[in-house]
Formats: C-alpha cells, structure tokens, sequence
C-alpha cells in the first residue's frame, strides 16, 4: 500500500500514526527528499532507504505515538559511521503525528434531543456511538462517522467504551436512564458523564443510588442537568446546543491532563481558535 492510502486509510479508522518525510537531503543518501513513510504501533507502508536510518526514524515515530505526542519534530542524521550506513552524506527527517487519539462519545437515545445532537457531535473531531433498543428511532439517513447501534440490551454497550469515554444518557425510560446510570458510574474512569433531566429527577436518582452504596463523590461526577446553563430553551435544537457546548469545554478544561496514565483528552477545537478566546 503506498504511503498516502496508508494514512488514508488509517486516518478514515482512527488509527494514530506518524508520517515521516525527508525534507532535506546532502551527499549520498539511500532516497531522495519528499521520500515518505508512515509508522503505526506495528507497521510500515513505504520506505525512506532502509537500514538504521529507517530503523531510528521507526524507533523515534513509535515513541511519539507511545507518548502522544502532538507537535511535529525534525531530526538530522550524518549516514556515516554513527548509522552504520555507508552513504556518507545527511538527511534530515520531519516526524508529523497523524490522527491522534480522539475522544470517544457514547450517546444513549435517539430521541428528538438525541437527533438534534448528534449532528452536532459528529461535526466535531470524535467517535460517536449513537445507541438506542429502537431500530425506528434512527433517521434514515445518520451522520458520516457515526456508529449507529440497535441493541436489545444497551447496557452492555457501556463496557465496549474506552477509558476517559463522554457518555450522554437520554433515554426514553427513567428507569433505563438509572441503569445506565448505575454501570456507568461503577466504571467511574469517565472524562464526562451528562444525564438529561432536571434538578428533580437528579435528586430522585442521587436518593436511589445511595441506596445502592454509591459514594457521594461519585454520584457528584453525574452532571445532571447537563448542558450550559446560559443556553435557555426547551427546543430539541436549544437543548442540543446547550449539551454540545458544555462537552467541548469539557475537552477544552481537559486537554492533555491524564484520565490514567497514558491516556489523554483530545483536544476538539484548533489551537488558533483556542488562542483568539
């Protein structure tokens, strides 16, 4: 596979890797600048000349990837006897990491809110798993890059979710809404957990959960009710907005803070928009 189907593809998947150019090259070296490759966590699609040139520059592209790194790196390499190639000239290699870890989000219902802000979800950079019992419940056509799921048993989706997963609960059952409250906390390795409900029903829940030995300061984690308080409106779309703004500040508040060690919160909106807030 060439080097650009390769990141296409593993782009289209989600799967992090490191695209490495030559970008300058002086005397003998074994490819000529613009040569390309691309590393993932246990391959390689092209070749910028072989040996212990290749060998580094695999070594160097894999422990970004181990550390997540974000920030592109330049290297320069003498091919001669530190190398072990006997070329004789240099190259100097740009290490750009490709599609890092995004955020995953699990979204229970389908709901008029949950048709409302899914589109929404799914302009953002993040996997969303979109879950309901009720096959009817879907529009017929879903957004591009969302994992539509018809389950019976929607509870057993919440352990398919990674750590530092947002999960959004808005089901068309309370009671089904407790349950997925209920596992969901047990997890507790959660980045966001948003219920749809008002001050009442979180109340009725908190009451229910304690009698199910929930600590206090893991009932606190529920945010309940979700969303940006300044956001008013009772309108699927209102309520939509609401919800996806308080998860991008979530991303944003966390970016790059550690839910476990190695693992991070992608960040959902551009350094340059970032800056000008």
């Amino acid at each position: 596979m060439s080097w650009i189907s390769a990141l296409a593809d593993l782009q289209q998947r989600g799967e992090p890797c490191v695209l490495v150019t030559i970008i300058e090259e002086r005397g003998s070296t074994p490819r000529n600048a613009g040569s390309k490759m691309v590393v993932t966590a246990e391959r390689l699609f092209e070749t910028i000349g072989g040996g212990h040139l290749e060998f580094k520059a695999m070594e160097i592209a894999r422990q970004m990837l181990v550390e997540r790194t974000l920030e592109t790196r330049l290297e320069r390499f003498s091919l001669g006897a530190s190398l072990g190639q006997c070329c004789g000239g240099a190259t100097v290699l740009l290490f750009e990491p490709m599609g890092q870890p995004q955020a995953h989000i699990a979204v229970f219902g389908a709901g008029h809110v949950g048709r409302a802000l899914v589109p929404l979800l799914a302009s953002l950079p993040c996997k969303v798993r979109w879950i309901d019992s009720r096959e009817s419940e879907f529009p017929a056509t879903v957004p591009a890059g969302v994992d539509k799921v018809v389950n019976e048993d929607v509870i057993d989706e919440i352990a398919a979710m990674p750590k530092g997963s947002y999960f959004i609960v808005m089901t068309h059952d309370h009671q089904l809404d407790l349950e997925l409250t209920a596992e969901i906390l047990k997890r507790n390795d959660f980045a966001y957990f948003g219920l749809i409900g008002s001050k009442t029903k979180r109340v009725k829940f908190e009451h229910r959960l304690r009698t199910r030995g929930f600590a206090a300061e893991t009932v606190q984690r529920m945010r309940c009710p979700m969303g940006i308080g300044e956001v008013k409106g009772k309108l699927p779309a209102e309520i939509a907005i609401s919800i996806a703004g308080e998860v991008v500040a979530t991303y944003n508040a966390n970016f790059g803070q550690e839910v476990k060690k190695g693992d991070t919160v992608a960040r959902l909106t551009p350094s340059s928009r970032r800056e000008q807030a």
